[in-house]
């Protein structure tokens, strides 16, 4: 398969799905309580499910991504195992540049094969450079080929403030992201892939006799904590995207730039706590749940109930916790059949009277048509409501 048709291929595959996008949680959403102090050169935090960012500075400053990077690589192995263009089970032969590549190792050994998931374990767990490079040669046949497919993806993602030189985060000139696009990348990761996002969440890993453990201290400190992953070289400083979820209610906290280990997880905690200290998600709705009811002609019932295919959440200051209030955009009738999914109207969920949340209503079940005498009687009704 020639590398333009794989890129086709993936990027094809991207299109298909909705993606993430970040943007400022809207006044009338956002919370009074003061941010957290956070020394770092740049750091944000953002609510998974909204993609609203609650707190930020430098959020699109351009950092050197260090193992940040990693994200990305193995945002593009989860890809190629879902497309099915490399397998769980394929032994990736070790060449002797991915042997050679410096910095964190899982130590594989030159002329040697390892399969895909000792590799992603390797990656994620182990932060190993030589991991990275190994996958990028058997998935795109060669690293330069694997960091324009990083690109690509970047590009469709909307990381406007991204390009990647290499697979593993190594520093090199022109190699750059910001916490703002390694937010949204994860955001994306997360929601795409959540059966191998577990990786993230592994404590440790024991290849070649050699056991390490997962750089990302929060997991261990925080039970509601699953990932996600630790960078640092000297001129990017510590980096670490973490993320939490308590009650279904997920957010995601990046910094870089921090001073020590210690600092860049204090950091992130600080964030979450803050997040989770300050803001609710309130579920509204469940999917299938009846919203509203719409009068039916010509069916068997009077009226179709209408509700959300997907779980209507709102996020909330906790002090504007009671402020919610709705919205209908319906028609005064429809007339039967009616598909279950059929799009019937509009939903609005406001805070203080402010517009917060769009979201479309469909029919929760099938509403076919009545017998003949129904239908007769329903047309002769509704001609005489629509004369008086």
């Amino acid at each position: 398969m020639s590398n333009r048709l794989v890129i086709s291929i993936l990027l094809a595959v991207l299109a298909c799905h909705a993606h993430a996008s970040l943007e400022t949680v809207p006044e009338t959403a956002r919370s009074k309580l003061s941010e957290p102090e956070i020394e770092a050169k740049s750091w944000i935090l953002a609510d998974f499910d909204t993609g609203w960012i609650l707190a930020q500075e430098n959020a699109d400053r351009r950092i050197e991504p260090a193992s940040l990077t990693k994200i990305m690589t193995s945002y593009i192995v989860f890809s190629a195992l879902e497309t099915g263009r490399i397998k769980e089970d394929d032994m990736v032969y070790v060449s002797k540049r991915a042997w050679q590549t410096g910095g964190s190792r899982m130590f594989i050994e030159v002329d040697t094969h390892v399969s895909v998931m000792d590799l992603l374990r390797g990656l994620i767990v182990q932060s190993g450079n030589d991991a990275a490079v190994s996958l990028a040669e058997h998935v795109s046949g060669s690293e330069e080929q694997f960091v324009k497919e990083m690109n690509l993806v970047a590009k469709e993602l909307g990381m406007t403030n991204t390009h990647f030189r290499n697979s593993s985060g190594l520093p090199m000139e022109n190699n750059y992201s910001s916490v703002l696009d390694m937010t949204l990348l994860t955001i994306d990761m997360i929601r795409r892939f959540p059966e191998y996002y577990r990786l993230y969440s592994e404590l440790e890993f024991t290849y070649n006799n050699i056991k390490q453990h997962n750089r990302n201290v929060l997991l261990t400190r925080d039970p509601t904590v699953d990932g996600v992953k630790t960078g640092y070289t000297r001129q990017a400083g510590y980096c670490l995207v973490g993320t939490a979820v308590r009650d279904g209610f997920r957010l995601v906290g990046t910094v870089a730039g921090s001073k020590s280990r210690s600092r860049r997880a204090d950091q992130v905690q600080a964030l979450l706590r803050y997040g989770f200290s300050s803001y609710t998600n309130r579920v509204l709705y469940m999917p299938g749940e009846p919203i509203e009811t719409v009068r039916l002609w010509g069916g068997n019932q009077k009226y179709a109930e209408v509700g959300a295919r997907e779980p209507v959440k709102v996020l909330l200051p906790r002090e504007r916790d009671s402020q919610i209030s709705y919205a209908y955009e319906l028609p005064a009738s429809i007339e039967a059949p009616v598909t279950k999914g059929d799009s019937i109207g509009k939903l609005q969920v406001r805070v203080a009277d402010e517009p917060v949340l769009d979201t479309r209503l469909h029919a929760i079940e099938d509403y076919p048509a009545g017998p003949l005498y129904l239908r007769i009687m329903d047309s002769i009704r509704r001609h005489l409501t629509e004369w008086f």
